[in-house]
């Protein structure tokens, strides 16, 4: 299946771009403190790493 990794939104978007707000929404989050599980892609590092300073990631 590949490795999994899990992400948790830990920070406000308040006061940050519009681009890092919809990047944290294209990751699947609604509210802050959730927790979603993404499978290791190029695709998703690149999006994480748009956002790094707000979100936090364990490999599952």
């Amino acid at each position: 299946m590949g490795k999994m990794l899990k992400i948790t939104w830990e920070r406000s978007t308040i006061g940050h771009d519009k681009s890092q707000r919809a990047t944290i929404r294209s990751l699947g989050f609604k509210k802050l403190n959730q927790t979603v599980i993404k499978k290791d892609t190029p695709q998703i590092r690149g999006m994480i790493s748009r956002v790094h300073h707000l979100v936090t990631v364990e490999e599952v």
